[in-house]
């Protein structure tokens, strides 16, 4: 019996613990903070929440015009003006790939008219995980004209 209540109590005690440690923030659960920090800032044209989750060495690239075109973190900061966030407007992470200290992600942006679709490159610095790099792409979104009814007289 002794024996039994000892082993029921160490089982347990390492529960306990093990619930402890998972209570910390993993890396997956602070990327997707620092992601909800640029959709949040995107959303809203809030140029310091979309600033602090760069990295100062962050760039933009996209094809456009038949060329490479590459955008700083100060060219792309200022931008940004404050707005209420569009109705037709969402955000969301559609991966997260972590290896070590750095990781990749994959964010569709909705607005009423655009689907873009941002890959971002993430490190982790002293500083919490931050974006390094984003490419980006946009599609028009498919829309299709109603034939307007006469109403009957």
């Amino acid at each position: 019996m002794r024996k039994m209540l000892l082993s029921i109590s160490v089982i347990l005690l390492s529960l306990n613990v093990n619930a402890q440690v998972s209570d910390a923030p993993n890396d997956w659960d602070l990327i997707q903070k620092t992601i909800n920090l640029y959709i949040d800032g995107q959303a809203t044209g809030d140029s310091v929440k979309v600033g602090s989750s760069f990295d100062d060495s962050w760039q933009l690239k996209y094809f456009a015009d038949n060329e490479l075109k590459t955008v700083t973190k100060a060219q792309y900061i200022v931008s940004f003006t404050a707005h209420a966030k569009p109705k037709n407007w969402s955000g969301r992470t559609v991966f997260i790939d972590i290896t070590n200290n750095v990781a990749i992600a994959k964010v569709e942006i909705s607005t009423a008219t655009l689907l873009f679709v941002d890959y971002f490159h993430f490190i982790k610095t002293n500083k919490g995980w931050l974006i390094v790099d984003k490419i980006s792409t946009r599609t028009p979104h498919k829309t299709v004209e109603v034939p307007v009814t006469k109403a009957k007289q």
